[in-house]
């Protein structure tokens, strides 16, 4: 098949969270399965800058309409990397504005509209219609749109598929965009491209995809509920009862997070020979200027600072969790007023917790080896790569049961699990750690489960192609009955 994969974060070229492991991995084993699968995403200055990067001008002009706003003048550029074709689209507004990764993310929707029209008119421009197209997050909801209604001849027997990686980030704006995008109003409404008064770049997304699928099978349960459906749980039942909603569990770059050649870590290791993963927790101490404590285990976390990731519950359990005692290692950027109560915590406990308030990833693949267990105390987590991560480098996961977390996760075999978002369940589960910790026949077993677990893409690719057979049997299926 020819699957052309579109996301506006891909590793290593531009990332910000799992979405850009996720889009610089799966194509990848896409093409191991025999497949010609590719990726797109917008051209950020970043990249164009990169010296690392050698971009080749495919297409140096086109033209993009965008309706009532005019035209708008784009380029297409490509690379290769790690034998993976990767096309950029370009302009001279928007995505110029992104110097790193911290600014790939500008406010409105104007470019993620210009992006989706301008991937179809470049794929028509090279001659390469792709059987199907796979959207990623609500920045590309628009384009399942613009095939189906815009897409004519060419484009009818293109299959799409639309990946959920949060449902809590939908794009929403005014009735305007249908404008910019030259498409009838006739598509404002419930169950097209309207909810709630505004138009949703998600749900316009799922509601015209051929399928719909998450980054776990528990986070697809889960958003066609009230609790986790984010005021859109009525159309995921829907499309669950349909059969049309699945989820299909990441997986890691298990080459790039590989404790037995990073090039980030201090000294290497493997599930037969952890004395490297000794140096590297001596070492991360010493990076950070902190003192062993006796019988106390190193706790880590790397994780955007919000109360969805459970940070808000580190902080009122912090004081109970150092009296056992633990050493916690906090590494992110987010919410300011999370990060000034780490901050404070610093300043309170110095020898028990250091706050790292950068992007920084070569210190965050430290911490995943250097430490001793990984917290991820989520309210919900649609799949979670960080604890795949920890475990590959031996750390042990400590985690909330929800999403992906509750399908990688489980109780004394490779991690420990709690249920509820309280602070005192998260308190018993870090006890609990703690416990094992201190027994090292149980923590090696704990340790060994972890590292020999499988956290390839390898399964999850061909899930993938499934569900791309499906939807590919769906158009198949349609174009018969309009024949």
């Amino acid at each position: 098949m020819r699957i052309l994969f579109v996301s506006v974060e891909v590793a290593p070229f531009a990332k910000v969270g799992g979405l850009a492991d996720v889009a610089g991995a799966l194509p990848k084993a896409l093409r191991r399965l025999g497949h010609d699968a590719r990726v797109v995403m917008p051209c950020y200055r970043m990249i164009e800058e990169d010296p690392r990067w050698t971009l080749d001008t495919k297409i140096e002009a086109f033209s993009v309409p965008m309706g009532n706003r005019g035209n708008k003048q784009a380029f297409y550029k490509e690379t290769e990397h790690d034998g993976l074709p990767v096309g950029f689209i370009g302009t001279d507004e928007w995505f110029t504005e992104s110097i790193d990764s911290q600014t790939i993310y500008q406010p409105g929707g104007l470019q993620h509209l210009f992006f989706s029209r301008a991937i179809m008119l470049a794929m028509e421009e090279l001659d390469w219609i792709p059987d199907v197209v796979h959207c990623n997050d609500w920045h590309t909801g628009f384009l399942p749109v613009l095939i189906r209604e815009q897409g004519g001849q060419t484009w009818d027997d293109v299959a799409t598929i639309y990946t959920i990686h949060n449902l809590a980030y939908q794009g929403e704006f005014g009735i305007d965009v249908l404008d910019t995008m030259e498409l009838s109003h006739r598509l404002y409404n419930s169950e097209q491209v309207e909810a709630w008064g505004r138009v949703n770049f998600l749900k316009a997304g799922s509601a015209f995809a051929d399928r719909v699928n998450t980054v776990s099978k528990t986070y697809a349960e889960e958003i066609q509920t009230p609790e986790y459906g984010c005021h859109l749980d009525g159309l995921m039942r829907h499309l669950g009862h349909l059969g049309y909603l699945s989820g299909i569990l990441n997986g890691i770059d298990t080459d790039f997070f590989n404790p037995a050649t990073d090039p980030d870590i201090p000294a290497h290791f493997s599930v037969t020979d952890l004395a490297g993963k000794q140096e590297c927790r001596r070492m991360l101490l010493d990076e950070l200027n902190m003192a062993p404590i006796q019988d106390a285990p190193i706790i880590g976390v790397v994780s955007r600072l919000s109360s969805q990731k459970g940070m808000d519950l580190m902080l009122k359990a912090a004081e109970a969790m150092f009296s056992l005692p633990v050493q916690l290692i906090v590494q992110g950027l987010g919410d300011p007023a999370l990060s000034n109560a780490f901050k404070e915590l610093e300043l309170r406990y110095s020898n028990h917790f250091r706050f790292v308030p950068r992007f920084d990833p070569e210190i965050a693949q430290r911490i995943y080896a250097g430490c001793d267990a990984f917290l991820m105390p989520s309210a919900f987590e649609p799949c979670g790569l960080g604890q795949m991560i920890a475990m590959r480098y031996g750390t042990v996961p400590i985690v909330r049961a929800t999403g992906g977390l509750a399908d990688t996760v489980f109780e004394g075999r490779n991690g420990v699990v709690f249920q509820k978002q309280e602070p005192m369940e998260m308190l018993a589960a870090v006890v609990r750690a703690r416990e094992h910790f201190l027994h090292p026949v149980r923590w090696q077993n704990l340790v060994h489960n972890c590292m020999t677990g499988d956290y390839t893409w390898d399964r999850s690719a061909a899930e993938y192609v499934e569900l791309y057979l499906d939807a590919q049997n769906d158009r198949a299926n349609l174009a018969a009955k309009s024949a």
